[in-house]
């Protein structure tokens, strides 16, 4: 005696997709949640060149100073009465507790003075020079 199979279209396998979506979203709010954004200067400066300078721990913030005394944050140029004011809305944004100044090599030391000054009233202070090994 012959059993006869029956198979019937709903009795197939079927993988239920619903798991793995829940956690795609998951990681998705994740990594949007943990990614840092740097805030670059927007422009290259001729570094000075340094015997002892070292890599630092990444930041999230830098100014440039280009040797005309312009000083650029978040690829806009900012007048130095800008500058405190500027850094409080980007750490507003995202926190950070360390500055990088990115000053040209023939800029004037007065200005960079001021920004850091400015750097100081926004209440960071961790500030650091960048500088080019020799």
């Amino acid at each position: 005696m012959a059993r006869k199979q029956r198979f019937r279209e709903d009795d197939d396998a079927a993988i239920d997709m619903t798991p793995m979506l829940d956690i795609v979203f998951i990681m998705l709010i994740f990594f949007i949640v943990t990614t840092s954004f740097v805030k670059e200067a927007g422009i290259d400066v001729l570094k000075p060149k340094a015997a002892q300078a070292s890599s630092k721990p990444s930041a999230n913030i830098f100014i440039a100073i280009r040797p005309n005394g312009e000083i650029w944050m978040d690829k806009a140029a900012v007048d130095i009465e800008r500058v405190g004011a500027r850094l409080e809305s980007m750490l507003a944004e995202q926190p950070t507790d360390i500055v990088i100044i990115q000053a040209d090599k023939e800029s004037k030391h007065g200005v960079v003075v001021e920004v850091m000054d400015a750097i100081k009233a926004a209440g960071i202070d961790k500030i650091s020079i960048a500088a080019e090994k020799k």
